[in-house]
């Protein structure tokens, strides 16, 4: 038992554990994916707003430095000030801002979709653990993190150092223009600069997304055991193999009523049973039940039975008797052989010679003994 709980976890994860991975919040995520995708839509959205949110910029100086000498005698000036200005660069940054949160949410479910859990939320007091603590310190993903910071450093450093070199004299001209222009200016370099820098971040993303699938994929593995446990477990409610129960009879009914259309005679209650016959003249056989049913399923073999023009034959005795003691599949029990043939022979002589209605011959009335079935 001690060998199977510490073997190797080897077999890959059924549907039902990563459904309840997901249930729980447990999805793979890339934070690099995600800072790339906002640092991307970010200097996208600049490079878009820099007019409309320059022109916001300056008009906000001009008016906060314009201040006439009644007001400065006005105490609650300052105050009313601060706040139309507050209240004027949310506005302005109102379209920034959504951009960056729909990129925060877009940029999270590329690799693993859209989860939310209050479970992942919870309080676990695990996580207080100073043991467990170290022990995700100097794990494998901790040191995967560090190589990460470390490669961003150096990258993004470094790509901000030669764009700043390439860059210098556009930035020393922004002293000498005047200041609406400079403040355009200034916003366009930005939201150029920080393009520049998310490239470098779109190769340390495209690292971190597959060692994030990989490592997802490695923890959700189960052990054999697990598999067969929960294969005991789901096999075993009674929900889940009621729900089999029903699909199986469904299938069922559905190959059987495929098989009506090629019946020979459907023999009716006339309304409460229906048993369709199929006989083989060339075959060694008895004739063979290919549908049965009673109530709606009876109505509806009597329904296909009739579009397929397939005779139907009332004979109430023989039709419950024929329902109670035979499947599907099935040859009909050789106490029923006289009662069958006579309808056959009556439906093959009415088919067959093609005759019309006022020279079919006398219907039969086969007799049957249901107290045998």
């Amino acid at each position: 038992m001690a060998d199977e709980q510490l073997q190797d976890r080897t077999e890959q994860a059924t549907p039902k554990r990563r459904e309840d991975a997901r249930k729980k919040g447990d999805v793979p995520r890339s934070r690099e994916l995600t800072m790339t995708g906002v640092m991307l839509a970010g200097a996208s959205a600049l490079l878009f707003l820099a007019a409309p949110l320059g022109s916001s910029i300056v008009g906000g100086f001009e008016r906060s430095f314009s201040i006439e000498r009644a007001a400065m005698f006005d105490p609650s000036y300052l105050p009313r000030a601060f706040g139309a200005a507050a209240v004027e660069a949310m506005l302005g940054l109102a379209p920034l801002a959504i951009v960056l949160l729909l990129a925060v949410f877009g940029s999270a479910t590329l690799i693993g979709g859209w989860s939310f859990s209050m479970k992942a939320a919870a309080f676990k007091g695990s996580r207080m653990d100073p043991i467990k603590g170290l022990k995700r310190i100097f794990s494998a993903n901790s040191l995967n993190e560090l190589v990460k910071s470390m490669a961003k450093f150096f990258i993004v450093g470094l790509i901000a150092v030669l764009w700043l070199w390439w860059s210098v004299d556009e930035l020393l001209m922004l002293g000498r223009q005047p200041v609406k222009e400079a403040v355009l200016a200034a916003l366009q370099l930005c939201g150029v600069s920080l393009l520049v820098i998310s490239c470098g971040l779109i190769l340390i993303a495209m690292a971190d997304v597959p060692f994030q699938l990989w490592s997802y994929q490695k923890k959700l593995k189960m052990t054999r055991t697990e598999i067969r446990d929960e294969f005991k477990e789901t096999e075993g409610r009674p929900e889940v193999k009621g729900r089999i129960r029903q699909m199986q009879q469904q299938a069922a009914q559905r190959r059987m009523m495929e098989d009506v259309p090629t019946a020979d005679v459907v023999i009716t209650n006339p309304t409460h049973f229906a048993v369709a016959l199929k006989y083989d003249p060339n075959g060694s056989g008895a004739p063979r039940v290919v549908a049965k049913g009673k109530d709606l399923i009876a109505a509806r073999i009597r329904e296909i039975a009739t579009d397929n023009r397939v005779p139907l034959f009332s004979a109430p005795p023989l039709a419950r008797s024929l329902y109670r003691s035979t499947k599907l599949g099935q040859e009909i029990p050789g106490a029923l052989y006289s009662a069958v043939a006579q309808v056959l022979a009556y439906i093959f002589q009415i088919r067959d010679a093609a005759l019309p209605a006022h020279k079919w011959p006398e219907r039969p009335d086969p007799v049957v003994d249901e107290s045998q079935f």
